[in-house]
C-alpha cells in the first residue's frame, strides 16, 4: 500500500511538471520524512537550476498539486512547509493497508516473480565444527535467502564443500597416523568406519582434534626433514589422480564431519538446499578445461612449473595462480568452474564471504570476466569478536557455534523459569530454546555486513536492550490481547483515529517497501531495524491505547484487528530472520 501511495505522489509531481512546462526531475521524494508521510525537495533542485527561490519554485509546485489531490485514492493532503511539499495519506490509505494485511496473511508484502539466484553461504572447511568466526556468514547468508525468496526469486542454497583441500588431506594423514586413544599419539592403523568415532563427543569436534593434533605434528617435523608434509602432498596428488583408496578416506572425513555441521546449523534453523562438493568439478574435467582455457589467455606464464595470471592490467599488484609447480589445482581454480558451473543453470549468483576474501574474490570475478562467464554478487562482511574473558575454550583455540548455544540456551533457561514458574519444564525449554536462538540470530544480523560487530551474550538476552527477545514478546502480547478478545468480526477501521493507531497503521504499510529495500541492497539489517520499530510502535499503542476495554464494541473490534495485522506482520518478518514467534513466553 505504501509502494501504492509514493508511486501516487510520483505521478502527481510529474503531472505539474509537465503543467509548468518544466523538464522530467529527479523528483526527490523520501519516504523516511519524520514530518510527513512523504516529502520532496524537487523545488531545491529547479531552483538551483534556474537561480530561483526554492521557497517560490516550492510555492508554484504546491498551487498545481493541490488541486489535484482529489484525484488520488492514497494521498489525503497536500501542506507547504518551507521549500518542501509535504505529503499525507488518506483515510482509504488506512483501511485499505489493514484489509490488505488481514487478506493477504502470510502473503503480505510478497512481491512479484523476479528470477533464479543462487546463494552459497558457510561454505566451512569439512576440518572441524563451525565457530564463531562462521556464525555471521551462516546467519547473514539464511536471512538474505528467506529475504529474496519473499521479495519473488526463486532461491537456491548451496554449501560448497572443500572436500579436496589440505585441512581434510591433514585430518586423513591423522586418522591414519595417530592413536586417537592413547595420549602419548603411538602410531595406530584405522580402517576409516564410523565406530572409529567416541560416542561421547560431537563427530565434527572430533575431527577438530585429529587436524589440531595432526598438524601439530606436521608443524613439529617440518623444523627437521618435513616428511610428514609430503606425505600431505602425496595424498592430495593421489585424491587428484582418482586413487580409490584415498577417495574414500577423504569421503569419510567429509561426509562425518558435515553430518556435525548440518546439526549445527539445523539447530540455528538453516537449511542448505545442495552440498556441492568441489571434486566433481575436478573428475568431470571442468577444471581441466578451464585451465586450459586460461593457458591461451594473453595474461598466462610459467614461473617454476607454476601457471599464474598477470592481473596487472586490472588494478591487482598480486596474480593469480592457477596451478601449483606439480601441476595440481588450488582452491580458486577449482571456485572458477564452480561459478561457470552456476553461472550456467542460474540468472544470477551471490557469494557471502568474510572481509579476508576481498582480494581473492575480486580476482576471481576478473578471471571470470576474462572467461567470458557473469560475475557473482560478492556480500563481504566484517567479522564478529566476542567480549574478552566471556566465554573461553579448553583449548583455547575458538568458540564453537555449539559452544556458543549450549550457554545461549542455559541462560535463556534461567530467564523464563524466573518470569514463568507455573509453566512445564518442556515449555520452559522450548520457549528458552527459541528466545536462545533468536537472541543470537538477531543480534547478529542487526549490524550492517560490512560494520564490525562483537557479540554479548547479556545484551542479546537482554529484553530492554531490544533485540530478539524484546520483538518476540511483543507478538507474544498481541497472541495474548486476541486469545482474550476472540473473534473481532468485521471491523469498521474509519474508527482508528488515534495518533497510536495511525502511525502502526503506516508503519505495517512499509512492510513491503522494507523488503524490497532490504532484497535490493542484500542488508538483512534493514528489515531487523524494521522488525524492532514496528515493535516498539506496537508497544507504545498498548500502552497509550485501550484495547480489550476499548469506549465501544465497534471500536473494539476495530482495534483487536490492527493487533492482529500486527502480529502477522511481526511473525513474518521475524520468520525472515529465522527467528521463531512464540505464543507464550
Amino acid at each position: 500500500m505504501f509502494q501504492r501511495f509514493i508511486e501516487e505522489v510520483y505521478d502527481i509531481l510529474k503531472t505539474a511538471i509537465v503543467d509548468l512546462g518544466w523538464d522530467n526531475e529527479d523528483l526527490s521524494i523520501d519516504y523516511y520524512d519524520k514530518i510527513s508521510d512523504v516529502s520532496s525537495s524537487l523545488a531545491f533542485k529547479i531552483s538551483k537550476r534556474d537561480k530561483k527561490n526554492p521557497k517560490k519554485v516550492a510555492e508554484e509546485i504546491y498551487q498545481r498539486v493541490y488541486p489535484l489531490r482529489d484525484g488520488y485514492d492514497l494521498i489525503g493532503d497536500i501542506k507547504l512547509i518551507g521549500p518542501y511539499l509535504n505529503f499525507y495519506v488518506s483515510d482509504k490509505f488506512i483501511s485499505d493497508t489493514l484489509k490488505d494485511v488481514l487478506t493477504r496473511t502470510d502473503n503480505y508484502g510478497s512481491l512479484d516473480y523476479k528470477g533464479s539466484i543462487v546463494l552459497e553461504h558457510t561454505s566451512a572447511n569439512p576440518d572441524g565444527p563451525l565457530h564463531i568466526g562462521h556464525l555471521r556468514n551462516s546467519i547473514l547468508g539464511d536471512c538474505l535467502g528467506r529475504i529474496l525468496k519473499k521479495a519473488g526469486y526463486s532461491v537456491d542454497i548451496q554449501y560448497y564443500v572443500n572436500d579436496l583441500g589440505r585441512q581434510v588431506a591433514v585430518v586423513v594423514w591423522g586418522i591414519e597416523n595417530l592413536n586417537l586413544n592413547v595420549s602419548d599419539q603411538r602410531l595406530l592403523r584405522y580402517n576409516f568406519d564410523a565406530d572409529m568415532i567416541p560416542q561421547n563427543i560431537k563427530v565434527d569436534h572430533w575431527i577438530s582434534q585429529v587436524y589440531i593434533n595432526a598438524n601439530r605434528l606436521i608443524e613439529e617435523d617440518n623444523d627437521t626433514f618435513g616428511h610428514n608434509k609430503k606425505e600431505i602432498d602425496i595424498l592430495l596428488k593421489k585424491f587428484e589422480d582418482k586413487d580409490e583408496d584415498v577417495i574414500k578416506k577423504f569421503d569419510f572425513v567429509v561426509v562425518q564431519c558435515l553430518k556435525g555441521i548440518e546439526q549445527t546449523l539445523n539447530d540455528l534453523d538453516i537449511h542448505i538446499d545442495k552440498y556441492v562438493r568441489e571434486s566433481q568439478f575436478v573428475f568431470n574435467g571442468d577444471v581441466e578445461r578451464i585451465i586450459s582455457r586460461l593457458k591461451d589467455t594473453e595474461y598466462a606464464y610459467y614461473e617454476d612449473g607454476a601457471l599464474l595470471l598477470d592481473l596487472s592490467s586490472f588494478g591487482f599488484e598480486k596474480d593469480f595462480v592457477v596451478t601449483r609447480g606439480d601441476g595440481t589445482s588450488l582452491y580458486s581454480t577449482r571456485d572458477l568452474a564452480y561459478h561457470a558451473w552456476k553461472a550456467q543453470r542460474y540468472e544470477d549468483m551471490i557469494d557471502i564471504l568474510g572481509a579476508d576474501h576481498k582480494l581473492i574474490s575480486s580476482q576471481v570475478k576478473t578471471v571470470l570476466k576474462i572467461l567470458g562467464y557473469k560475475e557473482p554478487i560478492v556480500v563481504i562482511f566484517e567479522f564478529v569478536s566476542l567480549p574478552e574473558g566471556s566465554m573461553s575454550t579448553r583449548g583455547g583455540r575458538f568458540i564453537s557455534v555449539d559452544e556458543l548455544l549450549d550457554k545461549m540456551k542455559r541462560q535463556a533457561y534461567f530467564e523464563v523459569d524466573e518470569r514463568r514458574q507455573d509453566l512445564s519444564e518442556i515449555e520452559k525449554k522450548e520457549i528458552a530454546d527459541m528466545v536462545a536462538i533468536g537472541a543470537v540470530r538477531y543480534d547478529i544480523i542487526k549490524i550492517s555486513p560490512d560494520k564490525p560487530t562483537m557479540f554479548d551474550w547479556r545484551d542479546a538476552l537482554n529484553f530492554d536492550k531490544r533485540g530478539a527477545p524484546f520483538i518476540q514478546y511483543s507478538h507474544t502480547r498481541a497472541c495474548s490481547i486476541l486469545k482474550k478478545g476472540g473473534d473481532y468480526g468485521k471491523p469498521n477501521f474509519d474508527l482508528l483515529k488515534d495518533k497510536n493507531e495511525i502511525d502502526l497503521i503506516k508503519l505495517i504499510s512499509r512492510y513491503p517497501l522494507v523488503i524490497k529495500e532490504a532484497a535490493d541492497n542484500l542488508r538483512p539489517n534493514i528489515l531487523a531495524n524494521y522488525s524492532r520499530e514496528l515493535a516498539e510502535q506496537f508497544n507504545q499503542f498498548y500502552k497509550d491505547v485501550p484495547v480489550l476495554n476499548a469506549a465501544t464494541e465497534e471500536l473494539r473490534s476495530a482495534r483487536l484487528a490492527l493487533v492482529d495485522a500486527f502480529r502477522i506482520v511481526v511473525k513474518d518478518s521475524l520468520n525472515l530472520l529465522g527467528i521463531s514467534s512464540p505464543k507464550i513466553m
